[in-house]
């Protein structure tokens, strides 16, 4: 059999940890063992510090190649484009960023269109526009093209007010709407985010949901020495949230319970991430004197699961307004660990039904700090092993990414 070219068009590459960087990253690695030979036109490491990270910058001004070793018998080329990046990024300057990135991208994928054909092109959005470049590679070399939308970046900009010009909206989701019909497949990440895409165009959408390594994320035993490990006492209750900080999550409301639990012994609330955000955050911790607030930087790979097994409660916060744009990734790796997670979602999204059909979860309106303050206090004392249990057996059943990217394998390759 010949083997198969595959060009990988996004912002978010590895060697970045999480978000869409660690997936496309794990992406590529698991088709290449499979014998794929893997192109990936992407940039500079940035997210989520929103700074390009050693030891790249150096280099991010400009274009450069490199290989990477994989295990299989393809191969992986990637070519990192420069673009800017707003070390406190608002609307108007992740929208510079998005367009910065286009335009180096673009000039990239013009040149590998004298290259040998690849057979398929995948892009990931956000950034949603970079789907163009798919459709030009596409109708000059009558490959296939795949759309995968990890985030709703237009709607997400409207609801939360990051674009509020009638007439610039009108002229994004037009484009949206010509990409994805321009697609041979469209995917995306969860149910709710796929009634959403179908509404703008009569097409058909695939799930291909993220996914999580089960076998290095797991549950551990032990949690006080786990504490211990981590420098806070055995008897500390620990109410831990992991990821980016940035709008669309609300942390604000995290400030709002460690408030009015600071009168009470032994709650540790753990804002554990970076993001444009954090500063605001903190600023806001020492108004208040919130003692019981710690912020702490990303984790290392190798105590990561030590650190997520540490915490008593997991928050997953988003706002209600972005309720089904995303599909918290985070989520995946607290499942996997059997962790508790205390999750805002409304009645309706996608996350809530799914939560609420497993079992694996506790849900709790968004946008409502008192019920989320009242689920913190009850579920830091309660028994929840079920709920843990059903976690990692969803995580063990949906979530491992064999499982999931052999049936995208198998879905895409039924479609063409």
């Amino acid at each position: 059999m010949q083997q198969r070219r595959l060009l990988l068009i996004s912002g978010n590459f590895s060697p970045e940890l999480n978000g869409i960087g660690k997936y496309n990253g794990e992406m590529i690695q698991w088709l290449a063992t499979r014998g794929y030979d893997c192109t990936v036109v992407t940039t500079y490491p940035y997210y989520p510090q929103w700074k390009v990270q050693e030891p790249y910058r150096r280099c991010r001004f400009i274009y450069t190649r490199e290989t990477l070793v994989n295990t299989g018998e393809g191969k992986i080329t990637v070519y990192r484009c420069p673009q800017y990046v707003p070390g406190k990024p608002s609307g108007a300057q992740r929208m510079l960023q998005d367009f910065s990135f286009s335009l180096s991208a673009g000039w990239k994928v013009i040149q590998l269109l004298f290259h040998r054909r690849y057979d398929f092109v995948i892009v990931v959005a956000p950034s949603f526009q970079l789907g163009l470049l798919g459709v030009l590679y596409k109708k000059f070399r009558q490959t296939t093209f795949l759309y995968h939308i990890q985030d709703l970046q237009v709607d997400a900009a409207k609801d939360l007010g990051m674009i509020k010009a009638g007439w610039l909206l009108k002229a994004l989701f037009a484009t949206e709407r010509f990409i994805l019909q321009q697609a041979d497949i469209v995917s995306s990440i969860a149910e709710g985010m796929i009634r959403k895409i179908k509404a703008k165009f009569n097409g058909e959408v695939l799930l291909f949901p993220n996914w999580v390594d089960i076998t290095s994320f797991y549950p551990m035993d032990n949690r006080v020495a786990l504490k211990e490990a981590f420098g806070f006492r055995g008897s500390d209750r620990i109410v831990l949230y992991s990821g980016a900080l940035g709008e669309k999550q609300g942390l604000e409301s995290i400030l709002q319970a460690a408030k009015t639990l600071q009168t009470e012994q032994g709650w540790t609330f753990l804002i554990c991430g970076t993001g444009p955000y954090r500063m605001r955050l903190q600023e806001q911790a020492n108004a208040w004197r919130l003692s019981n607030v710690h912020f702490i930087p990303l984790q290392p790979e190798a105590k990561f699961n030590s650190f997520l097994n540490m915490a008593d409660l997991h928050l997953v916060i988003q706002k209600s307004n972005a309720g089904d744009l995303v599909m918290p990734s985070k989520l995946t790796t607290i499942m996997a660990v059997g962790g508790l997670a205390i999750i805002t979602a409304n009645g309706g999204t996608g996350l809530h039904e799914l939560v609420q059909l497993h079992r694996n979860g506790v849900l709790v309106n968004a946008d409502d700090p008192d019920a989320l303050t009242a689920a913190i206090s009850r579920w830091g004392q309660e028994e929840a092993t079920e709920i843990c249990r059903n976690a990692r057996r969803y995580a063990e059943n949906h979530l491992a990414v064999d499982y999931i990217m052999s049936n995208f394998e198998s879905e895409v390759n039924r479609r063409l």
